[in-house]
């Protein structure tokens, strides 16, 4: 009789701890995982303003999405960490995005990170002040500084060529660190440079003078914010968490943009003899880049030897993830 009592207590304490572990499974199992971190590689360039200013104003918490900014100091080093899967998203360029592409797309667009405008130009290609380069025409055949294969060489050659100037007499020559371009340039060692903004601003104080910008033509000038297809498939949310905040920042960005003066100090967005005088663009809303701007792109690159296959823009430019 206790052997039959016994067994029966046992069971059901079996039964019991069996609903509780299933409980208690359940409820794990419906459990959020709690926010994502996500890891962006960030170059000292304007373009990653509203990074710092959606941190700071709590935008990627209020979006239960964590962000890790993680400082790089070229695009060498930034490409680097993004191949050893150690940053999830980065501002980067069409034409090193296509670059990073050309066997399979590995990086997606999901946003601009920055125009240019009819009004606020990215990118400018200046003279020495005591050259007697005026007009894109006196550039014919002159070697002009930038870094070659990268978006400045295609926005240079792209700008003369919608000035007139053929290809074959658009020279440019090697200077790929812009401090040795603004030094050269000064020294009157380089007749001609291209430089992104606000250092061509920099470069004008210095005594340059600027020939052409891409206000002109500005259908040839961005970047972009960009993420590792697998965090894409992995993360949605997160993606979106994080863009509505870049949209949220860059608005307010754009409501006032004398406010931000300490944030370009601190992060050196900005050299600190133009602070206070140089005016922040506009920063875009809530896009990705065209089909025509991408192809364009493609087409240069092919042009140059520099990329042999295609790149198909629907599958490197995403833009359901934007708000």
């Amino acid at each position: 009789m206790k052997t039959r009592v016994s067994n029966r207590l046992w069971r059901r304490g079996c039964a019991f701890m069996g609903l509780v572990l299933l409980m208690t499974a359940s409820g794990c199992a419906g459990r959020s995982e709690g926010p994502v971190t996500l890891r962006i590689g960030v170059l000292p360039i304007l373009d990653a303003l509203p990074l710092y200013v959606a941190e700071s104003a709590g935008y990627f918490m209020a979006a239960d999405v964590q962000v890790t900014l993680v400082p790089v100091a070229s695009a060498a080093e930034r490409d680097q960490l993004l191949q050893a899967g150690q940053l999830d998203g980065v501002i980067n360029d069409l034409v090193a995005v296509a670059l990073y592409d050309r066997e399979s797309p590995r990086l997606v667009v999901v946003r601009y990170a920055m125009q240019a405008t009819p009004t606020t130009p990215q990118f400018r290609l200046l003279a020495a002040g005591a050259s007697a380069i005026t007009a894109p025409a006196d550039l014919r055949g002159v070697p002009i500084g930038l870094s070659q294969g990268t978006v400045i060489e295609y926005v240079t050659e792209r700008l003369l060529q919608q000035e007139g100037l053929p290809p074959t007499e658009i020279v440019s020559l090697a200077v790929p660190k812009i401090s040795d371009r603004l030094a050269l340039l000064e020294a009157g060692q380089l007749q001609a440079v291209t430089l992104p903004e606000p250092l061509a601003s920099l470069a004008v104080q210095q005594g340059a003078r600027v020939v052409l910008d891409d206000t002109r033509h500005p259908e040839f000038s961005c970047s972009v914010f960009a993420f590792n297809r697998d965090v894409l498939e992995a993360h949605p949310q997160a993606i979106r968490g994080f863009l509505d905040a870049i949209e949220r920042a860059s608005a307010l960005i754009n409501a006032d943009k004398t406010r931000w003066n300490d944030v370009l100090t601190a992060q050196a967005l900005v050299p600190p003899s133009v602070v206070g005088t140089y005016t922040l663009p506009d920063y875009p809303g809530a896009a990705v880049p065209s089909r025509e701007q991408f192809e364009d792109v493609v087409r240069w690159l092919q042009q140059k030897g520099l990329l042999t296959g295609e790149v198909a823009y629907d599958s490197v430019i995403e833009s359901g993830f934007l708000p």
